[in-house]
Parts: structure tokens; sequence; C-alpha cells
């Protein structure tokens, strides 16, 4: 059976190969440190900016926490040339739309925009990283605003509530223990001193690295970096995160309570950060626990045994080592015991037994048909390039991802599954209604 799925893998690594080759990005620094990335791409006739920054809630501390986000906010309400409000206005003006996220290792801003607007785009940038207006009157505004966010979040989503007291039990001493959103006291609490002293560390040129893909020219790129970006001053590197998670030596659990139809459940492992060698193994093994109708979790608890009404795991980039994590809501009237006793059983299958080659070639072929979908249009091409950069140490190693998770083996499966998803390696949370036992 193996050989009806090789085909289908070496096609899309042919096709990958030929339609982008890592000789494509172009690079320079500027002096003041800023990196960037540059991919011409004529296929519409539009361009796109990818700024992430090393600043993450990881990067805070008790009595700051949440500042990484609030910035995410700041960074939109004026600068020097563009007033508050006038970074979306001039964007939209000019056929442009943006977006920023923010979470526990990077904060990335995402400009979209017709090429004709590229300088205009380096304009906005450049004005908002050198002056940033940090105005009493708008921090409290905002501080209004992410307070809101946070009380909403909790109140209104039950993953934010139980998944923010899982991740603080699982974290005991590292900065992951707080949720990226921030202390409601905190929050309350930043002082203008702390915020001014933030932006400059965290905002400085030489924290950032910059991809741009689309119908632009690597040359006219560098000018307008050079003219817009570089005379911003570098400074001081940040403080190192040097803080390392103890080993887990035994099971922890809480119980949340909500009004909520049925359990939810939150089991989550300590795993590698992304630099690991598994972590291309425990990618792949989170695809066939949970990625698609077919994978081992949702075949057993969602259609055979109809425990759970779903089920979903996630594995993604870290910076330091960080977590594996299964996600469950229980049937009507099926009991939170019963729904986590089935997921054990899956694992321990795994553990025990490992995979057949037949469904490992399902998910490498998943992932990089995901993976040539992504780097097909401009946007998936800053994404991967920028991420791989960041989270990997060198973009170029995104042309290397499709041969290791070609070289993932059974075995290998079998192996991180024994290495990670033990007793006492585990968080267990638990959210239910407050009538029930």
């Amino acid at each position: 059976m193996k050989k009806l799925f090789l085909p289908a893998f070496l096609l899309c690594v042919v096709a990958l190969q030929a339609q982008m080759k890592a000789d494509d990005v172009k690079t320079f620094t500027l002096k003041n440190g800023m990196k960037f990335l540059v991919v011409e791409d004529n296929s519409i006739p539009n361009a796109n900016m990818y700024l992430f920054y090393h600043v993450g809630s990881r990067n805070e501390h008790q009595g700051i926490t949440g500042l990484s986000h609030f910035f995410e906010h700041m960074m939109f309400n004026g600068a020097k040339k563009y007033g508050p409000k006038q970074f979306d206005r001039t964007m939209e003006f000019n056929g442009g739309s943006n977006n920023a996220y923010t979470t526990e290792n990077v904060t990335v801003y995402t400009d979209w925009f017709p090429a004709s607007a590229t300088e205009v785009i380096f304009g906005l940038e450049g004005d908002r990283i050198a002056s940033l207006s940090i105005d009493p009157k708008m921090v409290e505004s905002e501080r209004g605003v992410v307070l809101s966010e946070r009380s909403t979040g909790l109140e209104n989503s039950p993953w934010n509530l139980l998944g923010q007291s899982v991740q603080a039990t699982a974290f005991q001493e590292h900065p992951y223990h707080w949720p990226v959103i921030g202390y409601e006291d905190d929050m309350k609490n930043w002082k203008q001193s702390d915020l001014e002293q933030y932006f400059k560390t965290y905002y400085a040129p030489n924290n950032c690295v910059v991809v741009i893909s689309g119908s632009v020219k690597f040359d006219e790129i560098k000018k307008l970096a050079e003219k817009y970006i570089e005379p911003i001053p570098a400074q001081p590197d940040p403080p190192k995160v040097h803080i390392v998670e103890p080993p887990q030596t035994g099971e922890r659990r809480i119980v949340v309570q909500k009004d909520v139809a049925t359990p939810y459940l939150n089991i989550v492992y300590h795993t590698p950060e992304s630099k690991s060698e598994d972590y291309y193994a425990l990618t792949l093994l989170s695809d066939i626990l949970s990625s698609g109708k077919s994978s081992r979790l949702y075949s057993a608890l969602v259609d055979k045994k109809q425990l759970a009404t779903s089920v979903f795991t996630d594995y993604g980039e870290s910076f330091d080592p960080y977590l594996f994590g299964f996600y469950a809501i229980a049937g009507k009237g099926v009991k939170d015991v019963d729904l986590e006793k089935a997921i054990y059983e899956e694992i321990e299958k795994i553990k025990k037994d490992g995979v057949n080659d037949k469904e490992l070639q399902k998910v490498k072929n998943q992932k990089l048909m995901q993976f040539y979908n992504q780097v097909e249009t401009i946007n998936g091409k800053s994404n991967n390039i920028g991420t791989y950069e960041v989270f990997f140490g060198d973009y170029r190693k995104m042309f290397d991802a499709p041969a290791q998770y070609n070289k993932v083996t059974a075995d290998d499966i079998k192996r991180v599954a024994n290495k990670y998803f033990s007793k006492s390696n585990r968080t267990v949370g638990i959210l239910k209604s407050n009538t029930e036992d």
C-alpha cells in the first residue's frame, strides 16, 4: 500500500522545487540590524510585508504581563507623521489592509497592498517604529479595550478559561505560565515608564525580521528600507529569557467550573521547542491523532464510540520547550472520566503498537500538500519564510522541511509517543458545570 502514496509525495516535492527555491529569497541587513527577506513574485500586482518582532508574553515578568499584546493595539494608534487612526485610514486609502497577532513568542504585523503603494507602506511602518506615540490618554483608552477583551474572552470562551488554567498549572516557573493577554491587576497598573522602556527595548529594528513578497524589486526594497528604516537607531539586545522550566515529576490536575452543556477536556504534555530533532515526528504524530475524520482520535471517539463531539490536538512553534495538547468536548451524557480514559487508550495503542506505514504516509502527503498550497501564494511565502527564519534560525530550513518530514519513520512516531506521553509529564484540565460531581 505504501507505494500507492509515494508518487503523490514525490510529485508535490517536484512541484515545490519548480515553484520556489531557496535562492529565490534575497536578503540584506540594515546598519541598524533589521533583517529583510525579499521574494520577487509577479503572479499578481500585489505585495505584502510581514514584520516578526521577537517579543511575546515570554519576555514579560509579573507586574508587566500583557504588555506585548497591549502594544499590538498601540501600534495602530498614532506616531509622529501619521496620527491616531491614520495608519489604517492611509493603508485603506492606498488599497491595502493589515492585521496583527501576539503569541507567547512573537508579535507579528502583516500588511497587504498593491505593489504601487510599497513606498507608502514603508513610510507607515517607519513612522510607528521610530516614533510611536505613547500618549497617556490613548494608553488609558486602550487599557480599557484590552481589559474588556480579557474579561469577554474568559466569559465567552470555555477553551480560553480552561486553557489558561491548564497552562498556568503546567508551567510553574517559566514565563509561559501567564496568559498572553496578561493578568488583570498587572494590566490595571502598567506605568508609563514600563510602556516606554518596553517599546524601546523590543520594538528596536535589530529585534525584527521583515519578509516582503510580491510584485517588487529587491533593489527598490533595499532603497526604501535604507530611506525609511535605517535611520532608526538600534538598541542593546533585549535580555535573554534564561528561566528553564524544571522537569515535571508527577501528574497535575485541575478542575474549572463553568456553566457548560458537557465537559471540556484539555490534556497537555511537555514537549521540546521547534529546533528539537523531534519536532517533525511530533508534528506528524499530531496529524495522525487528529487531522481529518480518518484520524485516530476522531475515528475512535467521535465516529465509533460517540464519546466526543469534537476532538483535536495541537503542537506548534516555540522558542522554548512548550506543550503538546489534546482537546475534547464530551458528547451528551458522557462523563469526563470516560472521555479521558478513551483518549489515553488511543495514546497507549500508539505507544505499544506504533502506526502503520499507510497512515504515516497519508499525513506526510497531507503535510506536504498543505505546505505546497501555502507557498503557492505570496501571503503563504512570507508567513512560512518568516516562521522558519524566526523559529528555526534560518529561512533555508523551510526548503528542507519536505525532506525532514519524509525522513520520519513509524519507529520515530512510536519513540516520541513513549518519550513524552507519560503520566508524570502530563497536566489534565477538566471544565464542567457547577452541578456536576
